[in-house]
């Protein structure tokens, strides 16, 4: 076509084409063969035409060139691209390089220009060549793979039917189609050398790393093409002709420099082997004979007759040893094919055998064996080439035992020859031949290469004995009455015949054979057996037949033989010759012997353990003792080494390793003492210096580094030299460390590859070391040891001494840094040299003992800070901030960093750096430097990102289950992989919660230079943007989210998956870096919507479901943040994109992501929401109990909680080493026989203890991931119902979800198993819904809907809302005792469910009383009271049961559940009409406790009114505690009870009323945020629920009301001072009037004079007291009135609207209620005093004096109170004027306030007709904040100002019916007073005296002036005289102001009013009679 596809179809398809057949084939993908089927079809030619190039024309070449101008159609792109000039040249420049079509190449320049972010450092050109070979090596690789899939006689993948039908059918096809040339054609064309060259020319490489790229993608390829064919001939047949082309093409091969064949020729030679194999004939298999009727051989005779000729009489080859080993595998297969029954007709062919067999000999068949297929790297790492070798040799030993007689004929006569021209001194003969020779070396080598753990050797050994072995498992053992195969006897025959009378030249061959053959823990053992039976008894003289020269016997007796005559020559140390010691000794060839059998002894003793000791323990061999004497000798090295190597095998075993120490020390290998005269060194510190470095060859001091190695591991000996020197192993760590490691980069090497093995040995044992050292407190305590008589120090553990050369600036940590910088310069060159491997694992080392050092340098550090020790040590992570020697810069920590770029050749380097790297990211001074160091050379800084990213990309990274699998390298590969993302991946969670700049933000591609939050996020390549972290982490996440099954990652590694997770929500939660990630994930990601439409992740059950868990949590948690910051900025449609997805219960499949079905369907589905939920599994299976013999329970349990920390994650675990090694100390602790016979029971024991430690640990992990999990999607409901826009949800969806939310949470937490754990989340989540539903449920009724439906009362049906009522009142049964903070919330969910039934506020239109009572008791029941009743009626059904744990929660435990708990139970019995609680908590006793518990809070409220406060806890309690009574005392009975409960007793006794604060002194300590009150506001708070509780109980016992009534009055003549005192006030601040409105309240129902006969036997003074203290609360009381009344009132209102300019109107008019109230009450106190005194005038007492005069003038003016009442006589008494006053002020009032309510009834009924400005000024009132208002829906505000109306007309209703009674009650005692005086009163005259005036004036100084005491005599507050004149004034003030206004005004009132309230005609009643009393005539 003419369209450019995106991703070139050189590449992207073949890319896609490989995916396919991996997933399907290799990865066993479900689904996938249908997909392969599709990818076979699409893709057929790419297989056909192989690696054939789309070729070129010039009308594409035209097309190209015209790009620029006219532009040209690129696939998924609208209309034509102009493409830039340099591109197209660029584009024919690649056409031409490999001959490709120029829209190929075109292709091919813009996927590379797509992909370049990806190769960091190229250019899109050099990319392109990179795609261009991927694309051919992805077509090879599948071919190859498919190939593999077939089924045939080699071996077999497993896969389905189906599958390898598949495959078969399309490869025969290709095969049919000359699959077999073409490959060969394309292996010998393809040559790297030349293809460099082409590029060369071209431009077309880049640097090192794209070189090494590059060939390695051209020789994978040819690689991948020749095993094709090689897995082809494993499996099935080739045809003649392609045999021929097979063999034709081998003729032509030619050997590498060494003589090895390169790996894609060997496998074309093992494809022709195994072409000519048909040793599976034997095998026996089932579809044997199938096989057999395939196989040409047997089918075909023209077959065998081309093959057989072509081999047997074709041209010599090329490599004649390759034609040889053909001829001998065909020579094998006629042998074979010879004796099958088919063979007869074959027999020309078969009888050449023989003579093929020879031609092979002859052309040194078995040395080419050894050197060119051995030789080659790709041998051992192919299996299938092992055993085809293995069964060629086995073959021909087994089946041409002639021939194989005839080499050793051949051989023995050879070496008669041999001996004689030795003993004549002539030439050796010319025509020996070397073939057993070679045999026998071939044998030897191939067996001792066995990395597949095969043991084929084995088939080389018959066991003569029955071995009935435990520890031997395998082929034929323990059954040796079965008899073994013939082949096997043949060859075990072999190895034992060959040993026979041996000929000395074969002697070392026949050795190495020997080593070969024992190679493997079975193999060794035979071997073994063998050596000893051969020796027979032990004979002084060597000479002699007696036994066989390959036996234990003979060897060992040589050795010692060679011990005694090198002794006798061992030179005095201090003599001069010694520097050059006389080899006399020993000869090259018994040199090369001894080699052999050391080696061979190395080998045994390696693999068997049973040889092991066996040899070890030889009373006559003694061999540790002979070879330790040997090393003393005068040797070559080379032997020494070998000497050293067998020790280390003997070392293997922990009882010889310790023996072998003190040997080892005694024969002072390495000189540990001096011998007091003693000049120079000697041992191996002098060979090393002396002898090795000048031969510049250290076999010696490896040797030497090897057995220390191996020692150490079995065992560090601590007294080591004990008593000659300082016991330890100090000077052999010296040894290696000063001699070995310091100088080994400044010796000579002749072998440049030996350099780094000295440097890998060495540094193997400072890292076992280092691994298994723990710091200990002893280790940092000088101890002292005793030496020869006086104390010297001793030595500390190895360990010790290698972290304190670590942790300072010493030269060993200085050569491990150079080492590591060396080793990544070396790596980065990409070349080869040698000792690579041996520098890769020296680094490797370093790198761990660095890893090593920073784990335990914190407890090092700390112990050596306890034990003020005088060591200096530095922290590891500054020293690595050092400078460099070499660079001259700090660049430590950046190369261990760059090792990551090399993860894919050395991932276990790449592991080890993450891991130093993440130790060092924990400290945050360092990050900042390190970002520095990482970012200053831009190249490095490159590079260092592109190392992050290449490992986080890494596809082939695998979650290994457990680390126990390393058997497989590729898996073990596949895991360190895995672990290096981890650690990446922790590293940069460390790092983001640092302070900025840090190293998380710099890889994760964010400004480090500029501030965060300034950062773009870009897609890779996009305006130069690199690929950094966060790019790898969202492509992890985001493959396969397109796809049904969901992301692969959550799947494949859940473990890192939950970390990508986290990593993105930190990044989101962060508030610098929340910004530009949200933008980014938001635009160009979409990256939350398409993961969460996949929730809940559920994984396979084989994990447990932890991780799954976690990255729910943390994608939730992103969601939450994304919802709440899209909701902030208005980005409506993405905020409703995920509710919806989140809630939505619909599914519409045709709108689905995946369409996968396509046809519209609207289907009920689960909300996302619940489903998620449905995914965390409530219940958890605890671990049961240990069960213990011999341990102690309670003592485990404390050591295993001694071993617990917090881990990273912060959960709590028990460290499982540590316990195991503190349960084993234990168990070796134990002394005595006894103990040892239990230790196998009793570590069983401590297993089962470290077992059940494990599954703790798993279940504290599961508890917390559930409750992460349980918490985020609670943050995500709430932030669904909270922050987003409430009319993104509709209000009835609204409450269908809470519905569901709350069923579904409830049915969880209450099923049986339900974790205790989880339940607090639940409970708060519950709360926040309830609270949300009640909200909802409210806002809709106030909008008026739903209240008419008839389906219930709102949306939610009623019969929902009484499930999730019950579920509730489960949940709080099921808590139990326990869990009482959890009960809170649940109280708090209760609280606002039972507020939905709540009726709101209704207007008080004071026409109520207008409707009949009978209308009033006939209405139907409304929603509200309907609700109410069965919400009751369900509370009841759940008895006492509820009810006490209710009560028990309020009396006592947490305070705010005790708060809630009296709340509910507050609610409850306001609902209760029948009144069930009420009488269960009287007589329950609750009630009790509750009323006496209030003298406890005494103590706590008094701290309250300290200037600065504790708590105020005390204070909710008491005032929840306050409000309960109160409702209690709202009903008779209740009030009774409290009555009886001595309530008022125990509050008589609380003396915190008594501490009124000071009111102005501590105005400076006020808290500035207004949350705590000040003392005065704290103290009001304690009085008035009081206060309000006494006047409840007064209005409840009406019957009993004398006696509630005295006993508040004994609490008000007990708290007397304080009261009197708050009457007196100065200051009528609002608080203070609430005090006076409710004190007043309660006086004037308790202080008067019947009160005290109620308080049963008084005595007589008491009585005096009490009497005089009502007497002072009456006089306070009128003078308040004096007050209020008067001319104060309007300054206190001018002032309260001053105070608070704000809500003026509000506090007015509170200030007007509180005084209306004050006012009310001591007016009918006034009336109660009067109609108690006496029902008629003439007889009641006086308390106003007879002046008419008003307070202030008319005019307003305001003067004082005191100047307008007469100076002396009426001081104590108000005027009854002042009534008069308050009268008319009242009537005035009532009139403004009705006018004032008719106006708010108009606006509500028309508050839809309201201008939009009254609205806003009704809702400031309730919305708080400025421009508030403004942001409010208009729904909303008419709502509030609805509200807010309901608020006016009910205040003003409640003040009219104030203004009411104070008019009525004025008139009262205006009549009462006026009556007296006018009617009554008989004037007095002064001089007088005897008249009852003067005892009038004498009973005021006894405070008598009630008359009760007195009869009628004393009249009033001692008025001294009432003279005539006085009342005449009085009679005409009065007349004047009760004038005709007045009188109309108050009927008035009467009509608009009080007719309404049916207190028909009393106001005109008193008004008539008032105007009669002042009209009269005078008398």
């Amino acid at each position: 076509t003419n369209i450019l596809h995106r991703s070139s179809s050189l590449w992207g398809p073949l890319k896609e084409l490989w995916e396919t057949v991996d997933g399907a084939v290799l990865r066993r993908q479900p689904e996938s063969v249908h997909l392969l089927d599709l990818q076979l079809k699409k893709h057929k030619a790419h297989f056909l035409s192989l690696f054939r190039n789309p070729p070129k024309s010039a009308e594409q070449r035209e097309k190209v060139r015209k790009a620029s101008t006219e532009g040209i159609a690129i696939q998924g792109q609208q209309g034509s691209r102009l493409l830039p000039e340099q591109l197209l040249k660029e584009a024919f420049i690649l056409s031409d390089l490999f001959d490709i079509g120029e829209l190929a190449a075109l292709e091919l320049l813009l996927a590379g220009e797509h992909q370049q972010p990806h190769f960091p450092g190229l250019t899109r050109g050099l990319v392109a060549v990179l795609l261009y070979w991927d694309g051919k090596l992805c077509v090879a690789n599948s071919l190859r793979t498919l190939i593999q899939s077939r089924h045939g006689k080699t071996f077999t993948l497993d896969l389905s039917g189906e599958l390898v039908a598949l495959t078969t059918r399309f490869t025969d096809e290709l095969m049919n189609q000359g699959l077999t040339k073409r490959i060969l054609t394309l292996v010998s064309e393809i040559n790297v050398t030349r293809e460099f060259e082409r590029l060369q020319k071209a431009r077309g490489l880049g640097d090192e790393k794209h070189r090494k790229e590059v060939s390695d993608l051209i020789r994978e390829s040819q690689q991948a093409l020749a095993d094709s064919l090689f897995s082809w001939t494993c499996q099935s047949p080739l045809s003649k002709d392609d045999t021929l082309a097979l063999i034709g093409h081998l003729e032509t091969v030619t050997a590498q420099a060494d003589g090895s064949l390169d790996s894609m020729n060997m496998s074309l030679v093992m494809a022709l082997l195994y072409c000519l194999d048909v040793s599976f004939v034997e095998q026996g298999t089932e579809d044997r004979d199938d096989l057999l009727q395939a196989l040409p051989l047997l089918t075909e005779r023209q077959y065998v007759s081309v093959v057989h000729s072509r081999l047997m009489d074709g041209q010599p080859w090329k490599l004649p040893g390759l034609q040889a080993v053909c001829r001998l595998a065909w020579a094998l297969s006629l042998r074979v094919l010879s004796q099958l029954p088919q063979g007869g007709a074959l027999v020309e062919f078969t009888e050449a055998d023989e003579a093929l067999a020879d031609q092979a000999l002859l052309g040194d068949v078995f040395l080419f064996m050894k050197e060119g297929m051995l030789g080659c790297e790709s041998f051992a790492q192919e299996e299938f080439y092992v055993r085809r070798l293995h069964s060629l040799i086995t073959d021909f030993l087994a089946l041409m035992p002639m021939k194989v007689k005839q080499l050793r004929n051949r051989a023995d006569e050879d070496a008669r020859l041999v001996h004689m021209s030795l003993q004549m001194d002539s030439e050796l003969p010319s025509s020996l031949r070397k073939d057993l020779d070679h045999l026998m070396i071939l044998i030897g080598e191939f067996y001792s290469k066995d990395s597949f753990g095969l043991e084929l050797g084995l088939e080389f050994w018959c066991p003569t004995e029955s071995l009935q072995h435990t520890s031997l498992q395998g082929s034929y053992l323990g059954m040796a009455l079965q008899r073994p195969p013939h082949k096997q006897v043949v060859l075990s025959k072999f190895v034992r015949q060959m040993g026979d009378l041996l000929p000395s030249t074969l002697y070392i061959s026949y050795l190495r054979m020997l080593k070969g053959l024992a190679n493997g823990p079975q193999c060794a053992h035979y071997c073994f057996s063998l050596l000893k039976t051969n020796g027979a008894t032990h004979s002084d003289n060597i000479q002699g037949v007696s036994g066989s020269p390959v036996s234990w016997e003979h060897f060992f007796h040589s050795l010692m033989l060679y011990h005694e005559n090198l002794r006798r020559d061992f030179p005095n140390p201090d003599a001069a010759q010694y520097r050059h010691p006389p080899l006399r000794g020993i000869t090259q060839r018994e040199l090369d012997g001894l080699t052999s059998f050391f080696q061979l002894l190395t080998t045994i003793i390696t693999w068997s353990e049973n040889a092991r000791l066996a040899l070890c323990e030889h009373p006559q061999w003694t061999p540790v003792v002979v070879m330790l004497g040997l090393l003393q000798c005068s040797v070559p090295p080379v032997l020494k080494a070998e000497v050293l190597h067998c020790l280390a095998a003997f070392g293997k075993s922990p009882e010889i390793a310790a023996s072998l120490w003190q040997s080892l020390e005694y024969t002072q290998i390495l000189q540990t003492v001096r011998a007091p005269g003693q000049r120079q060194a000697a041992g191996i510190e002098v060979e090393l210096n002396e002898i090795e470095s000048s031969c510049e060859e250290y076999p010696l001091t490896r040797g030497f580094c090897h057995l220390i190695s191996t020692l150490v591991e079995s065992s560090l000996p601590i007294n080591l030299g004990a008593g000659l020197r300082v016991p330890g192993f100090q000077p052999y760590l010296n040894f290696l460390r000063n001699s070995v490691f310091l100088p080994f980069p400044t010796r000579a090497y002749r072998r440049p590859a030996e350099k780094w093995e000295v440097a890998d040995a060495v540094l193997e044992v400072f890292h076992k070391l280092l691994r298994d050292y723990e710091p200990q407190p002893s280790d940092f305590v000088q101890e002292m040891v005793e030496l020869q008589g006086e104390q010297v120090p001793a030595h500390k553990p190895p360990g010790h001494s290698i972290m304190f050369h670590l942790l300072n600036d010493s030269p060993m940590l200085a050569l491990c840094l150079s080492l590591l910088e060396e080793g990544v310069r070396q790596l980065d060159t990409y070349a080869p040299f040698p000792g690579k491997k041996l520098l890769e694992s020296a680094v490797l080392h370093c790198l761990r003992l660095l890893d090593l050092a920073l784990q335990k340098e914190v407890v090092f550090m700390d112990l050596l800070r306890e034990s003020q020790a005088s060591l200096l040590v530095s922290p590891l992570e500054q020293l690595l901030q050092g400078v460099s020697p070499q660079t001259r810069r700090a660049d430590h920590i950046v190369n261990i960093a760059r090792y990551l770029y090399h993860s894919s050749s050395n991932p276990e380097a790449a592991f080890q750096s993450a891991k130093i790297l993440r130790h060092i990211a924990n400290y945050p001074n360092i990050q900042n430097r390190l970002v520095g160091d990482f970012t200053h050379d831009q190249t490095v800084s490159d590079k260092l990102m592109a190392g992050f990213v290449e490992c986080l990309d890494n596809e082939e990274a695998e979650e290994g289950a457990e680390k126990g699998d390393d058997s497989d390298l590729q898996k073990k590969v596949a895991r360190i992989r895995h672990e290096t993302q981890i650690h990446i991946l922790n590293l940069l969670i460390t790092s983001l919660e640092l302070k900025t700049p840090n190293l998380a933000l710099y890889l994760l591609g964010y400004e480090v230079k500029k501030p965060v939050s300034s950062t773009n996020l870009q897609d890779p390549g996009v305006l130069g943007c690199p690929r950094s972290c966060l790019h790898a982490i969202l492509s992890l996440l985001q493959r396969g989210t397109e796809k049904r099954s969901g992301p692969v990652l959550t799947q494949q590694a859940p473990h890192l998956a939950e970390l990508c997770y986290q990593v993105i929500y930190q990044l989101c939660a962060c508030p610098d870096t929340s910004g530009p990630t949200m933008r980014y994930l938001r635009t160009s990601q979409d990256f939350l919507f398409s993961h969460l439409q996949h929730l809940p992740f559920i994984l396979p059950s084989e994990y447990i479901p932890i991780a799954a868990l976690s990255q729910m949590s943390w994608l939730m948690k992103t969601a939450a943040i994304e919802l709440r910051v899209t909701s902030l900025n208005r980005q409506r449609s993405h905020t409703q994109r995920l509710v919806n997805l989140l809630l939505d219960d619909q599914f519409n499949l045709s709108k689905s992501v995946s369409g996968f079905l396509h046809f519209d369907t609207v289907s009920k589905v689960r909300r996302k929401l619940l489903s998620v939920l449905d995914a965390i599994d409530f219940s958890q299976d605890m671990p049961e109990l240990l069960q213990l013999d011999f341990f102690e329970r309670t003592q485990i349990e404390q050591v295993i909680s001694n071993c617990e920390h917090v881990n990273e994650q912060g959960h709590t675990v028990c460290n499982v080493k540590l316990l195991h090694r503190v349960l084993v100390a234990e168990v070796n602790a134990l002394q005595g026989m006894a103990a040892i016979g239990q230790r196998p029971l009793l570590m069983e024991e401590v297993n089962s203890i470290l077992q059940q430690v494990v599954e703790r640990n798993r279940v504290r992990r599961s508890l917390s991931a559930k409750r992460h999990a349980l918490r985020s999607w609670r943050s995500l409901v709430e932030t669904l119902l909270t922050a987003c826009p409430a009319d993104l949800i509709p209000a009835d969806d609204r409450q269908l979800i809470i519905r569901d939310l709350l069923l579904d949470l409830h049915d969880k937490v209450l099923s049986e198993d339900a974790a205790g754990e989880l339940m607090p989340i639940v409970a708060g989540a519950v709360f926040t819904l309830t609270a949300h539903l009640s909200q909802s449920v409210l806002s809709e009724q106030q909008q008026g809907v739903g209240l008419e439906a008839s389906s219930g009362f709102a949306s939610i049906a009623n019969s929902a809302l009484h499930l999730i009522l019950r579920k509730l009142l489960d949940f709080i049964l099921c808590t139990g005792g326990g869990y009482q903070r959890l009960r809170a919330h649940l109280y708090g969910s209760l609280l606002y469910y039972l507020q939905i039934a709540q009726k709101p506020e209704e207007p008080d239109t004071l026409q109520a009383a207008g409707k009949a009572m009978w209308e009033r008791l006939t209405a139907p029941e409304d929603g509200f009271s309907k609700l109410q009743r069965e919400n009751l009626a369900i509370i009841e059904s759940y008895g006492k049961a509820l009810m006490e744990v209710v009560c028990r929660d309020a009396c006592d435990g947490h305070e705010i559940s005790r708060m809630l708990a009296l709340a509910v139970l507050d609610r409850i019995l306001s609902i209760d009409r029948q009144n069930q609680w009420l009488v269960y908590v009287c007589n329950s006793g609750y009630l009790r406790s509750l009323v006496e518990s209030l003298r406890q809070d005494d103590a706590a409220l008094q701290t309250l009114l300290t200037p600065q406060p504790p708590l105020l806890k005390p204070l909710y309690i008491y005032e929840s505690k306050m409000a309960l009574l109160t409702r209690v005392a709202k009903t008779g009975q209740g009030a009774v009870e409290l009555l009886r409960c001595g309530l008022v007793a125990q509050l008589i006794e609380c003396q915190v009323f008594d501490m009124v604060p000071d009111s102005d002194a501590h105005r400076v300590m006020r808290d500035p945020s207004g949350f705590i009150p000040s003392p005065m506001d704290r103290y009001r708070q304690i009085l008035l629920p009081t206060l309000r509780l006494f006047q409840v109980i007064l209005t409840s016992t009406t019957m009993n009301h004398q006696q509630g009534a005295a006993q508040i009055l004994q609490w008000l003549i007990v708290h007397a001072d304080t009261i009197q005192s708050l009457l007196r006030c100065q200051e009528l601040s609002m608080g203070v009037l609430q005090e006076l409105s409710l004190l007043t309240g309660i006086i004037s129902k308790t202080a008067l004079p019947g009160a005290l006969e109620m308080g049963g036997e008084v005595n007589s003074a008491a009585l005096l007291e009490f009497q005089g203290h009502i007497n002072r609360f009456q006089r306070l009381c009128l003078s308040l009135l004096g007050r209020l009344a008067g001319s104060e009132r309007e300054r206190l209102l001018k002032q309260a609207e001053i105070a608070a300019p704000g809500d003026s109107a509000d506090r007015r008019e509170e200030m007007e209620v509180a005084m209306q109230q004050v006012c009310a009450n001591i007016m009918e106190y006034c009336q109660t005093l009067l109609l108690q005194s006496s029902t008629q005038a003439q007889f009641s007492i006086c308390l106003f004096s007879p002046s008419g005069s008003e307070p202030a003038g008319r005019d307003g003016g305001r003067a004082d109170l005191s100047s307008t009442l007469p100076s002396v006589a009426y001081s104590r008494a108000p005027s009854l004027g002042l009534v008069m006053y308050l009268l008319k002020n009242s009537a005035a009032d009532f009139f403004r306030f009705h006018q004032s309510h008719r106006q708010s009834l108009g606006k509500l009924q028309s508050l839809d007709q309201l201008p939009p400005e009254e609205l806003k000024e009704l809702c400031q009132g309730l919305v708080s904040g400025p421009g508030g208002v403004e942001k409010i829906s208009s729904v909303q505000r008419s709502l509030l100002a609805k509200r807010r109306l309901v608020q006016l007309i009910n205040n003003r209703a409640k003040l009219l019916a104030l203004c009411s009674y104070v008019i009525e009650t004025c008139l009262f005692v205006l009549w009462r007073h006026l009556e007296y005086y006018l009617l009554h009163c008989t004037p007095t005259d002064p001089k007088d005296s005897l008249l009852p005036g003067a005892s009038l004036y004498r009973s005021r100084l006894t405070d008598d002036s009630f008359g009760g005491l007195q009869g009628s005599g004393s009249r009033g507050l001692g008025l001294s005289r009432v003279s005539q004149q006085d009342l005449d004034v009085l009679k005409s003030d009065m007349a004047a102001g009760f004038g005709e206004a007045l009188q109309r005004k108050l009927l008035e009132v009467e009509g608009l009013y009080s007719q309404v309230r049916s207190r028909y005609t009393f106001i005109q009643a008193l008004v008539r009679r008032i105007r009669g009393l002042l009209r009269q005539p005078k008398s």
